[in-house]
């Protein structure tokens, strides 16, 4: 039996012509567009789009109020709505800017992405080590893989749409710069074989995977499961960790991307702690930029023992 590959297939194959595909190559086509408009005008547009969306993405914006509600109990209903409207408005602007990410150079790349803390990279690349960033789901993720991308090399992993053109569009994007994209069935010994072979990748810890291998601990106001694979696989890779925040600057139409010091190994000496360092590492990357981060996700999921589900 042939052995399964472990990477997306970012070659144009003849089948994405299929007229099933038809409405998303038009999607695509409409993505494109708004790509190569300059920011000036694609931000109020997108400001105007969001509006549609509060109106008819009942169940993800319910889900986002859930989300901000526990992690945030403190916050007035009024604050509530008026960061799921902010968080929205940053979701239709990174999708109708995410094609400029393969259309245009990688001069305007740098243009758009201002790159802060990069003095902690070179110090650990000149000590001879790769580097797990730490960010969790946010909006402009793919802004922040690719401009790292520019100056390290690096891989990154993905789960599958089951649109096969969009996941074919998705993850085009995502190596346009030359980067493997894994898929997630890869896992952690994909990552660790790159890591050996001194390439750098994302690691996105805050997503519920259920409570097999899971640590509850901590997060905001509330609690949420966390698997500690970081500091095993830093140390089996010979690898530092270093968190990393981006957000939008609508008055330069630019993000800011600032990767911050590298952490203490000491910190992740046991599962409890490692999953308490990451829920810390989510919570100070989701202040940063709180309108940024996809709210919608199931974080929550996983429950204590006893306590009722959320969603």
């Amino acid at each position: 039996m042939a052995r399964q590959q472990k990477h997306f297939d970012r070659s144009f194959n003849i089948g994405l012509l299929h007229p099933r595909f038809w409405g998303t190559w038009l999607a695509i086509a409409v993505l494109f567009i708004f790509g190569l408009m300059p920011a000036v005008i694609r931000d109020p547009i997108a400001k105007l789009m969001a509006k549609l969306v509060i109106r008819i993405a009942h169940k993800p914006i319910n889900i986002a109020r859930i989300n901000i509600s526990k992690c945030f109990p403190d916050k007035t209903s009024i604050e509530v709505e008026q960061l799921i409207k902010q968080n929205v408005d940053a979701f239709v602007l990174a999708l109708l800017s995410q094609a400029e990410l393969l259309l245009r150079s990688n001069n305007h790349l740098k243009r758009r992405v201002k790159l802060h803390g990069f003095e902690h990279v070179q110090q650990v690349r000149a000590e001879g080590h790769p580097i797990i960033f730490i960010m969790p789901h946010v909006w402009p993720i793919d802004y922040a893989g690719l401009r790292l991308n520019l100056e390290i090399p690096m891989v990154s992993m993905a789960k599958a749409h089951r649109n096969g053109l969009f996941n074919w569009f998705s993850n085009r994007l995502r190596s346009c710069l030359g980067a493997r994209i894994y898929m997630r069935e890869a896992g952690i010994r994909a990552l660790l074989a790159e890591l050996k072979n001194d390439f750098s990748f994302f690691y996105l810890p805050d997503e519920d995977l259920g409570p097999e291998q899971s640590v509850i601990t901590p997060f905001f106001a509330t609690t949420k499961a966390t698997i500690p694979v970081v500091g095993r696989l830093a140390k089996a890779g010979n690898a530092k960790v270093m968190p990393v925040t981006i957000g939008y600057n609508y008055q330069a139409r630019c993000f800011d991307l600032t990767v911050l010091p590298a952490l203490d190994p000491d910190s992740m000496n046991s599962k409890e702690s490692e999953a308490l360092v990451l829920n810390q590492i989510v919570e100070q990357v989701i202040n940063a930029y709180p309108e940024q981060y996809m709210w919608f996700l199931k974080i929550l999921k996983t429950r204590p023992e006893g306590e009722l589900k959320i969603y």
